[in-house]
């Protein structure tokens, strides 16, 4: 009938109209996780920043979180094999404005190498890799490196009324030599220790928090920004391969 036709023909152009706003989505949010990714080089992932370049970065942070199409970003956290977790994977840091994070640029000695999270639910491993400064002073590809990785451990589990949130419960601690001038550091035993109930919380969670709560804000395949209950504690990560945290 002639409704039926009207109604089909409807129903196709609204259909057509959902698929451009997806494909337009898209487009803006890889303009602007690019745009990002600069800023993260150039100023080394906030650690050099000033605060017109964290206004800067943080307004290109809202812009994609209002395009975040992701609703249920804590699924499968707590390791529910019949329910996939989205954030499954290694997260490398780009960029950050957690102070307890940015404060590791200032000692004199070390200088951050890497910060990732690695999500293998129920399991979360916070990693932090410090290099010396003086590499600094050596030449590209030297075979001198020398390497400190320190490793937190977390269990994670989600709020069933809020489905962008996960908590995190600390376990242990890990410190361990990986390189020492450019040679294996196995022969040197790593420090190990199981978490207080009392230690304070992770870089960027709030010390109220029980245990240590983040909400995602953005995530796609490439990319995952969260925020903790501190207003001032953001980080961006993207997608890596695990033999980068291994």
């Amino acid at each position: 009938s002639v409704i039926a036709e009207k109604n089909f023909a409807v129903e196709q152009l609204e259909s057509l109209q959902s698929q451009r706003t997806v494909v337009e989505g898209r487009m803006h949010a890889s303009m602007w996780k690019n745009h990002l990714l600069k800023i993260g080089a150039s100023f080394d992932r906030g650690f050099s920043a000033n605060t017109d370049i964290r206004r800067e970065a943080n307004g290109v942070v809202n812009k994609l979180e209002r395009l975040n199409v992701e609703k249920d970003a804590a699924r499968g956290v707590e390791g529910d094999l019949n329910d996939y977790s989205p954030l499954q994977g290694s997260w490398r840091m780009v960029w950050t404005t957690a102070y307890d994070v940015l404060v590791l640029g200032a000692s004199p000695l070390t200088t951050v190498s890497g910060v990732y999270q690695v999500f293998d639910p129920p399991i979360v491993t916070n990693i932090i890799d410090l290099i010396p400064k003086f590499e600094n002073l050596l030449p590209p590809g030297s075979d001198r490196a020398s390497l400190l990785r320190a490793k937190v451990t977390t269990t994670a589990f989600r709020n069933q009324e809020m489905p962008m949130r996960v908590s995190l419960k600390y376990e242990s601690v890990k410190i361990s030599p990986i390189e020492v001038l450019g040679v294996d550091a196995d022969f040197l035993p790593p420090i190990e220790f199981d978490v207080p109930e009392n230690l304070p919380p992770i870089p960027g969670a709030n010390p109220e928090s029980s245990p240590g709560d983040f909400d995602v804000t953005y995530l796609d395949d490439e990319m995952l920004i969260i925020r903790y209950e501190d207003p001032d504690s953001m980080f961006v990560y993207v997608k890596v391969d695990e033999e980068e945290t291994e």
